[in-house]
């Protein structure tokens, strides 16, 4: 809808796809897609109102800042391996859609978690708080901005091009992805201490397998090849969200933007779960509590309780290693030919191993 479909689809010599080539024209495309997108959101909130623009303009800033657009790839890589087609055209739009929802969960997310920072700018509702300076009008406006994303993901995904009698099924799938992430979303809140459950819900529904399932369908995949996608997504989807906890716990400023922030916010991440399955010891449960859901923790106590997680780490890194292990025995009995698979195979290692 908003891109024409382009065929020069980047190959080695070999002719064999170049898959760094291949994402990052993705990526391109798909941000091709979004700026074309917002310039005609803008347009259109402008005969609204001029103050309508404010909203189109953070979740637009938001969406285009940063982003490694993962999920355009998944779907774009399993559309690949599905069809034996390496152009990616017709899983674009359906990726930039995927994109909004991103948006969406990550501007509702940071307001829940009170964090003023995303992607090394402001979070929505802390840019409207500081642009009005008023921390309640700006969550306020922050939940619409989340809300309006929402409703362009769903704008862009029903504009896209589906195979005939697949449509339906696209939809339901697309509803489910959503319902998955609120509960997941719920067990986080909560601190549920079954993290896994956690983390296919709200992370491998939409990063993973909603994706994956979803370029299958645009490929109009039969049954054995979707079974596939979904063998290979769902462990994928929990290693991936493995490898962020560990980031977000042991991992550089360089590499997260917000260490210690998962101590400070009391998440009940697989690091956090592991360190109390192991009995620790009393000053490590110590080191622990003076962090944990505590934002004002100081710098020092939240490296003393990373210390006291170490232990933890082999664990989380135990189980992730198993997942991807998964994922690659599910790709070893696809149907897929040769060259979708090492595709997958190579995007199981950008999902499980990036920081390691």
């Amino acid at each position: 809808m908003y891109e024409a479909r382009d065929r020069d689809t980047p190959t080695v010599a070999q002719g064999q796809l170049d898959l760094e080539s291949w994402m990052n024209d993705v990526r391109q495309r798909v941000d091709t897609i979004l700026r074309g997108f917002f310039e005609q959101k803008q347009e259109e909130s402008a005969a609204l109102s001029p103050r309508a623009i404010d909203l189109v303009t953070e979740v637009r800033d938001l969406t285009m800042r940063g982003g490694k657009r993962l999920r355009p790839i998944v779907t774009a890589v399993a559309y690949r391996a599905a069809s034996g087609d390496p152009d990616p055209s017709p899983t674009l739009q359906v990726g930039a859609s995927l994109e909004l929802l991103q948006s969406y969960l990550l501007i509702h997310d940071d307001w829940m978690d009170e964090d003023d920072e995303r992607r090394g700018g402001p979070a929505v509702h802390f840019a409207f708080a500081k642009k009005h300076g008023n921390a309640h009008l700006g969550a306020s406006l922050g939940v619409l901005a989340g809300d309006l994303a929402s409703t362009f993901s769903w704008e862009l995904f029903l504009k896209s091009t589906l195979p005939k009698g697949r449509r339906d099924e696209a939809l339901a799938l697309f509803v489910d992805i959503q319902k998955e992430v609120f509960a997941g979303q719920q067990l986080d809140l909560m601190a549920d201490q079954d993290v896994e459950r956690m983390h296919r819900l709200k992370t491998g529904s939409y990063t993973t397998r909603g994706p994956a399932e979803l370029g299958g369908l645009i490929a109009d995949a039969p049954r054995s090849k979707m079974e596939s996608l979904r063998s290979w997504a769902v462990p994928v989807g929990v290693a991936f969200q493995l490898r962020d906890d560990l980031l977000s716990t042991f991992g550089t400023a360089q590499e997260t933007g917000k260490p210690g922030d998962d101590l400070r916010h009391g998440k009940h991440n697989a690091v956090v779960a592991a360190f109390h399955k192991l009995s620790p010891s009393m000053p490590d449960r110590a080191a622990l509590a003076r962090v944990w859901g505590h934002p004002d923790a100081s710098d020092a106590d939240v490296e003393e309780a990373t210390r006291a997680l170490d232990g933890a780490k082999a664990r989380v890194e135990e189980r992730l290693i198993c997942l991807a292990d998964e994922a690659r025995s599910a790709l070893a009995a696809s149907p897929f030919d040769d060259e979708g698979k090492q595709m997958l195979a190579n995007v199981t290692r950008l999902l499980t191993e990036r920081g390691s």
